[in-house]
């Protein structure tokens, strides 16, 4: 998303963006100002402003203003101006570079994910029976990381995050019955669900190894020719696409699999790598893996493949199908998706393919974010828990459950 798509930024949209900048902190935020002071302050509105600057309309403003608002507490400004002279000087170079001469747009994804350390977490509440609520407000849950309740600054139902979904479609030889009705069952899912103005998806068959076919794209005719050309390996897999790479070989560690065998893990974490960690900007990322969930070699195991997922910041989403003599593994896809935030979907009869992605359309468009930065400003790469926990009463007795990513990597 451009912040000002098919538009030009000139001399004065730039000065009035840095203006806002400064505006924008001087937002009033009583419970954070009384609560946490002068810094607390000003950081939640920097974050904030991050956060939602694509719906932003920028406007022009003075620093005569910035002076009169903050002038009458010393140490405020003398703070505030440590904390503004390096945010301000960093956006000023990231919208010179991005537009030399004043000519070209500025992509606010890659602002965003350059300027902020802010927590993005997507998540999905639903009652005993499976039915989504949406009636959610944010005194109604807390959030913890590592067990440390954490201050949000946004929380909003969503329902227009763009979608880049990478669908994972096993052709080993035990989907050869199932393998038309899933192609169909896919395209349909995309024609119902995909905006092709905003959203991406990309196709990887696999079996030992996993396969780029579609690179992730809006280009949705190409992705239905190239769904069209997916044919079960017999043995061998006889498609274009180049096999996906990342996992070390050598001496001492495992080899790489038998092309007729099935690599699931292996799979699952170098599409999460390769293809969804690539993807730049606020998106929701997931993987829709149609397997049977008989994984019968690899390199990595599930525990390497579900890491993988989450330090993509992506989600898996299954459907397990597959033929009645080698059967369904349904813990282990139930145990992939729960480890990511997703569910896990098993077609028969009562339940065929089309209402498993009609429950994930309603999933991935009935969703909240909250948004909050890390008491916690270490970047170390390990791995934070977060935990989203109910306070309203009555919501408790309720039993909701709520889905979310379990955690994420500080990096």
């Amino acid at each position: 998303m451009s912040l000002a798509p098919k538009t030009q930024l000139g001399r004065y949209e730039i000065r009035s963006l840095i203006g806002a900048v400064l505006k924008d902190v001087l937002v009033k935020t009583n419970d954070v100002y009384k609560k946490s002071g002068w810094k607390a302050y000003v950081q939640y509105n920097l974050d904030q402003l991050v956060v939602n600057a694509p719906q932003r309309r920028f406007s022009p403003f003075t620093i005569a203003t910035f002076d009169a608002k903050l002038g009458r507490d010393d140490e405020a400004l003398m703070w505030l101006g440590k904390v503004m002279k390096m945010r301000v000087l960093l956006l000023f170079v990231v919208l010179l570079v991005s537009a030399p001469v004043f000519s070209q747009t500025v992509d606010q994804d890659d602002v965003i994910r350059t300027e902020t350390d802010v927590t993005n977490l997507p998540f999905t509440a639903t009652d005993k029976d499976h039915r989504f609520i949406t009636t959610l407000r944010a005194e109604d849950l807390r959030v913890l990381e590592d067990g440390v309740p954490q201050m949000l600054f946004t929380f909003q139902q969503e329902t227009d995050r763009p979608l880049s979904i990478a669908f994972l479609i096993d052709v080993s030889f035990s989907q050869e019955a199932t393998l038309p009705a899933e192609k169909a069952a896919v395209r349909t899912f995309i024609e119902k669900v995909i905006q092709s103005n905003k959203d991406q998806v990309a196709l990887i068959p696999f079996t030992g190894f996993a396969y780029l076919e579609q690179p992730m794209t809006r280009d949705m005719l190409s992705v239905y020719r190239v769904l069209q050309t997916i044919e079960v390996a017999a043995p061998s897999y006889l498609g274009s696409g180049r096999a996906l790479t990342g996992i070390p070989t050598g001496p001492g560690l495992p080899g790489p699999p038998n092309e007729a065998s099935t690599a699931i893990w292996d799979a699952v974490a170098l599409t999460s790598t390769n293809v969804l960690a690539n993807v730049t900007g606020p998106r929701r990322r997931a993987i829709i893996i149609l397997t049977d969930g008989l994984n019968t070699s690899g390199r990595l195991s599930q525990k390497d493949a579900i890491n993988r997922v989450l330090g993509a910041e992506a989600v898996v989403y299954a459907i397990g199908i597959g033929s009645e003599r080698d059967g369904i593994n349904r813990n282990a896809l139930r145990d992939l998706t729960q480890n990511t935030g997703g569910r896990a979907f098993f077609p028969d009869k009562k339940f065929d393919l089309n209402a498993a992605f009609a429950e994930i359309e309603k999933e991935l468009r009935t969703q909240y974010l909250i948004a909050y930065s890390s008491t916690n400003k270490k970047r170390d790469g390990s791995y934070r828990k977060i935990t989203i926990e109910l306070t309203n009463l009555a919501l408790k007795r309720e039993k909701l459950e709520i889905r979310h990513r379990p955690g994420y990597y500080a990096k």
